[in-house]
C-alpha cells in the first residue's frame, strides 16, 4: 500500500492538471481538502461558481470522481464541500429558471 502523503500529492496534481481548467473556463475551483486512507473517500472543496451551484455533485460524479478513481486507485469515492465564503465573494448558488419565483 502505498503512502498516504504519496497519494495526497497524487489527488492534488489530479486536480490541477486535470480539473482546474475545466471549472476555471465557468469561473469555479476545485481543491483538495482531505483524503481518508481507511475508506478511500477524498474530500473536495468547491469554490467559486461551484460553490452551491446545482451541476457541480454531477460534475463531481461523472467527471472529477472517475478522474481521480483512474489516477489514484486509492479513491473510492469523492464529497464536495461548498465553499462558505462564496457569498461574500459575490457568488450565489444556481437556481433552475422553473425554480425561480417570477
Amino acid at each position: 500500500m502505498r503512502e498516504h502523503d504519496q497519494i495526497v500529492k497524487d489527488i492534488k496534481t489530479v486536480l490541477e492538471e486535470k480539473v482546474a481548467q475545466n471549472v476555471a473556463a465557468h469561473n469555479g475551483a476545485i481543491g483538495f481538502i482531505n483524503f481518508a486512507s481507511d475508506t478511500g473517500v477524498a474530500t473536495l472543496k468547491l469554490s467559486g461558481a461551484c460553490s452551491g451551484c446545482a451541476m457541480s455533485q454531477r460534475t463531481l460524479k461523472e467527471g472529477v470522481e472517475r478522474l481521480l478513481k483512474h489516477y489514484v486507485p486509492e479513491v473510492n469515492s469523492i464529497v464536495g464541500e461548498d465553499d462558505e465564503q462564496a457569498a461574500e465573494q459575490g457568488y450565489k448558488p444556481f437556481v433552475p429558471k422553473d425554480e425561480r419565483d417570477i
